[in-house]
């Protein structure tokens, strides 16, 4: 029996090639990779050995040579095949062990385009794809993780053609990926991220109870790992509803940075925000804005889920709970709730992994797009377009008014006063609804609007939304601008002395 190992990563690979030595198996390598292996007293076999070519053209061409895929390809249960393989001095290679050139790792460092090119893998996901055709005599491994168990079928007899074929299907998932890789590094590179073709590659990270429904299978895939490193479950089981409504917590609690910021979500919709000193202060807030829909909700945490802040979220039946950290003590205050699901990040604030696009599922397709946020230069920037300047105080919720707008449901209008978002109204097909919704709602739960900060999303295309704002005692707004009929609301804003600010920039979010 043969293996051949050719790895770039190349973390637990001699103990591997050890074991398979041990196991009966001739070590067949490459380059790096053999000379790693002869310093540890493997025996392996150069690759020019079998290929009877030495590597040529700096390393490009040294695998692609009918001693290898030959050796790797020939069916042996096919006598056709064994015959020609023995006539033509083809010797079989029953396992092959690769992982590819680090070309994640090379853009991720440099813009030099002779580097990254020198950095893609020709002969490993060749050899790869060759392995996981012939699965059914071959083993391929493509995953360092992989090692010890491969190991252990081989010495205990679990070599079987199911087990062979996970492997096969994991070698085309890698190649699939890594390919996937380079095809959207250079249309970004060269056609501003929107080549003709568009490829989205996640990594399966674990599977949801189910999906939106409990008749629908459901799972999470990441990017980069992010959840791996940076989703913990503490208690309960992640649904596909939760994993949604966590993202939209997640995304507007984290857009304050290191700020103390509490964010209280209803089937993706914020139904309470606040930013205050302390956490317990901004859950504390947060709640009174819409406390009927923060039931059964999801708390984002933007800081240490601590004691007394878990005994003031235990007072009222909330779904999930997400958080940067979590201590022992806030976790055992909720032991005797089985219907809870408590999440951490492992880190101080709430983080994002910042995903540079965006893309939605329509039927036949999808529609792919830059990813949105909303800059502090954009807040800095906006211009006044009122007689009136907001107070310092008035400008601080209208940015924060404005960051909720963005990640909310179109239309939305959000009304902000003292760092506490006292009124929201979202996803409506008009946006005096959505004013009016917000402020029917703010009058059942006795809030006072009066001297709040109104941020919407995009522009305001008649006065009569200015009109209700004022009525409610707005004393701020902050908008994009746009439309054909700004002046007469930047009239009806002079006119109640609303400080009136314009940002240029819409965030519909549908």
């Amino acid at each position: 029996m043969r293996a051949l190992i050719s790895v770039s990563d190349k973390t637990a690979v001699v103990e591997f090639a050890k074991s398979l030595e041990s196991s009966g198996y001739e070590i067949i390598s490459t380059g790096g990779t053999y000379k790693l292996l002869k310093e540890e007293g493997v025996k392996a076999v150069e690759i020019s050995e079998v290929t009877k070519f030495p590597e040529m053209f700096d390393g490009r061409v040294k695998t692609l040579n009918p001693y290898i895929h030959g050796g790797i390809l020939h069916r042996r249960d096919n006598t056709a095949h064994v015959q020609t393989a023995k006539e033509r001095g083809i010797r079989g290679i029953d396992l092959v062990c690769v992982n590819l050139y680090p070309f994640k790792e090379t853009i991720s460092k440099t813009d030099d385009f002779d580097e990254i090119i020198e950095n893609i893998d020709i002969g490993g996901p060749a050899m790869i794809r060759s392995a996981a055709k012939n699965f059914s005599d071959v083993i391929i491994v493509t995953d360092i993780l992989d090692y010890d168990i491969v190991i252990e079928k081989l010495k205990n007899g679990g070599n079987t053609i199911e087990f062979r074929r996970n492997l096969m299907i994991k070698a085309y998932e890698h190649t699939a990926a890594y390919d996937a890789m380079i095809a959207n590094y250079m249309n970004a590179r060269f056609n501003g991220g929107f080549g003709s073709k568009q490829f989205i590659v996640g990594a399966k990270a674990f599977d949801t109870k189910y999906g939106e429904n409990p008749h629908q299978k459901g799972a999470l895939y990441e990017f980069d790992y992010f959840f791996t490193t940076n989703f913990k479950t503490l208690k309960g089981e992640a649904s596909f509803n939760n994993m949604t409504d966590i993202n939209a917590a997640v995304k507007i609690a984290a857009a304050f940075g290191e700020a103390a910021a509490v964010c209280i979500v209803k089937h993706a919709n914020p139904c309470g925000f606040a930013l205050k000193e302390t956490l317990l202060e901004s859950y504390t807030h947060a709640l009174k804005c819409d406390p009927v829909s923060a039931y059964g909700g999801v708390v984002a945490v933007n800081g240490t889920l601590d004691e007394v802040l878990a005994g003031k979220i235990n007072e009222i039946f909330v779904e999930v709970i997400i958080a940067a950290s979590v201590t022992p003590e806030a976790l055992k205050v909720f032991e005797n709730k089985k219907r809870i699901k408590i999440f951490s990040q492992e880190s101080k604030y709430l983080v994002l992994n910042g995903d540079l696009y965006d893309f939605k599922h329509i039927d036949g397709g999808f529609v792919y797009q830059q990813s949105d946020s909303v800059s502090e230069k954009e807040l800095s920037d906006a211009k006044q377009q009122s007689k009136r300047a907001a107070s310092k105080e008035e400008f601080e919720d209208l940015k924060i008014a404005c960051k909720i707008a963005a990640l909310t449901k179109s239309n939305c209008v959000v009304y902000v006063k003292d760092g506490v978002m006292a009124a929201i109204g979202m996803g409506m097909t008009s946006r005096v609804d959505a004013a009016k919704s917000a402020l029917l709602k703010a009058k059942d739960m006795g809030l006072d609007i009066t001297g709040a900060a109104l941020a919407s999303e995009a522009f305001f295309p008649f006065r009569d939304s200015i009109d209700a704002a004022a009525n409610a005692g707005v004393k701020a707004i902050i908008e994009p601008g746009g439309s054909i009929r700004d002046d007469e609301v930047i009239k009806a804003a002079d006119e109640y002395g609303i400080a009136l600010y314009f940002t240029g920039v819409r965030h519909f979010l549908h």
